[in-house]
Parts: structure tokens; C-alpha cells; sequence
């Protein structure tokens, strides 16, 4: 096979990939599991954590790092504040793109119109604030040390602060969904929101609570994204729609779908390219998205969210 000599290289290089396709893909999967509709905002959620991480390390990196502050302390910052800006983000899009609609039982064209527009003016904000060009975040240290080797493969520093960072974000939120209340609540609107409501779940704030999850992982992803390959405004669309197609493939609405969905498109987007061109990335990827809608439209473990955990 094309990729016989260098499978292992290809294999880590796309679980680092798809561990970053995962954190923004549950993203869309939480929405759609209690709103049963696609943010289509949420790529730039996923901009602004960047943009948020990046402000923050040139502010430490690139003038004056803090007195005894080591490299991962500052890259925990950095994922911290990345969250954080994507939290905020995806807040105030609940609130002005999705409540007001929501309240006046709006159809759910008008929900997809308004995710696009919110999505729009994101974009461009973004564009006209923050500049047209590509800003590289002050990496603390050497992105591309060899930290071990698996199989012959060299495993850099990057794929390592990936993979941890990932692991540990996917587990916190897998535990949150399964045995917290704040989860039970989510899990019980994805079921059946109205007797959610009946049994005294607070709709609007769980919903409001599952945006903010959302946009925290997606804007540490964002962070982790930038590190790598900089920050500019136009980041997001493409990760983002290879995350929807991550969420498809595993169950859209399934928290571990969209992580098996994520792990899987990476690794099948790397060694897929090693047969063809690399211009054919996005062509595999997409690919992907059209056989499953074709062969199996509920994804791999297509499950509701409310019956996942």
C-alpha cells in the first residue's frame, strides 16, 4: 500500500489531527443534542479562542515572561484563556442568536439563517479588528522537539500537548455529561424538554450551560490550533466543517461519536493523502461526509445524547 513506509508517522501525525476535530466537534454535537439544530457559528468560536490565546502569549512570551513561570504553566494559560474567549463567544451567540427565537417559536430555517448570519458577522469583525493576515502565536517552547518515537515514528512536542490536552478535556466532559447534575439536565432536555421542564429543569440556563461547554473546548482547540499553524480570522471554516464531519461520522448527538468520529477522520484524512496529493485533503475528508450521509446517515454510533451516557 502507498502508505506501507511511513504508517505510523501518518497515524500520529492524524490522531493529532483528529483529536483537535473531536474538542470542536462536540461543539455542534452538544447543541444538536438539546437543540436538535447545527450551529453553524461555532467555527468562530473556535477563532476566537485563538485569537483570545494569542493576546494573552504575545502579552507573556512576546514581551516579558512572568518571573519562574515555566513552558507549561504558560501553555496551560494559554488553553485556559482560549476556553474561556470561545466560552464567551458561544454565550452571547445563545443569547442573541438563539433565545430570542427560541422564545418566539420561530421555525428552524430561521435558526439556520440566524447561525449563519451571527457566523458572518463574526468572521468579518474578526477580520477588520484583528487584521487580514496570519498572526503566529509565541510558542513557549520548541514545537517540533522529538519527545519519543512509537514504531520508528517521531512524536514531537505538539502531538504530545495535543493528545494530553485533548485526553484530559474529553474525559472531564465525558464524566460531566454521565454523572453531574448540570449533565443529567442536559442529557434530560436532549430526551424530552418538556418534561424536562415539568420534573424542574431550568430550559433556558441548560441550554445556555451547553453552548458555553461547547465553545470552551472549542476555543482551547482554537488555542492549540494556533500554536501550531497561527491565527487569523478565516481559520475556523475549515476545521469546522471537517469537526461537523467528524460529528457526523460518529452520531451527530453523541458525545463519544464525535470523539471516535474526530480520531477517525484524522487518520483516514493522513493516510489517505499519501496516496494522493495533498490538495486532496479536503476532498477525502468531505468524501467521507457524503458516504456516511449516504450509507449510514445516524453515524457510527448514532445515538441521541440523551441516551449516550
Amino acid at each position: 500500500m502507498c502508505f506501507t513506509h511511513n504508517f505510523w508517522s501518518l497515524t500520529v501525525q492524524g490522531l493529532s489531527d483528529g483529536f483537535l476535530y473531536a474538542l470542536i466537534a462536540l461543539g455542534y454535537t452538544l447543541v444538536y443534542g438539546v437543540l436538535q439544530l447545527i450551529n453553524f457559528a461555532h467555527s468562530e468560536v473556535f477563532m476566537s479562542g485563538g485569537f483570545a490565546g494569542y493576546f494573552v502569549l504575545r502579552t507573556l512570551v512576546g514581551t516579558t515572561t512572568p518571573h519562574g513561570a515555566s513552558s507549561v504553566e504558560l501553555v496551560v494559560v494559554g488553553i485556559v484563556v482560549g476556553a474561556a474567549g470561545g466560552g464567551a463567544v458561544a454565550f452571547v451567540l445563545e443569547r442573541v442568536a438563539y433565545r430570542p427565537l427560541r422564545r418566539r417559536n420561530a421555525p428552524r430555517l430561521a435558526f439556520l439563517i440566524s447561525a449563519i448570519g451571527a457566523s458572518f458577522f463574526l468572521y468579518n469583525l474578526a477580520g477588520k479588528e484583528f487584521g487580514r493576515e496570519s498572526v503566529s502565536i509565541p510558542a513557549p517552547f520548541d514545537l517540533s522537539a522529538t519527545v519519543f518515537h512509537v514504531f520508528g515514528a517521531e512524536v514531537q512536542t505538539y502531538e504530545v500537548v495535543i493528545a494530553v490536552s485533548a485526553v484530559v478535556m474529553l474525559v472531564l466532559l465525558d464524566r460531566l455529561v454521565a454523572v453531574t447534575r448540570l449533565g443529567r439536565g442536559i442529557r434530560a432536555v436532549a430526551q424530552d424538554a418538556d418534561t424536562a421542564a415539568l420534573m424542574g429543569v431550568n430550559i433556558d440556563r441548560t441550554i445556555s450551560q451547553t453552548f458555553v461547554i461547547g465553545g470552551l473546548l472549542g476555543g482551547a482547540a482554537g488555542f492549540l490550533f494556533g500554536l501550531s499553524s497561527g491565527v487569523v480570522y478565516t481559520m475556523g471554516f475549515t476545521p469546522g466543517l471537517k469537526a461537523f464531519t467528524a460529528a457526523v461520522l460518529g452520531g451527530i448527538g453523541n458525545v463519544r461519536g464525535a470523539v471516535l468520529g474526530g480520531l477517525l477522520l484524522g487518520v483516514t484524512e493522513n493516510l489517505g493523502v499519501s496516496c494522493v496529493q495533498s490538495s486532496w485533503r479536503d476532498v477525502i475528508a468531505f468524501g467521507i461526509l457524503v458516504l456516511v450521509l449516504l450509507i449510514r446517515p445516524t453515524g457510527i454510533l448514532g445515538e441521541r445524547l440523551g441516551r449516550s451516557a
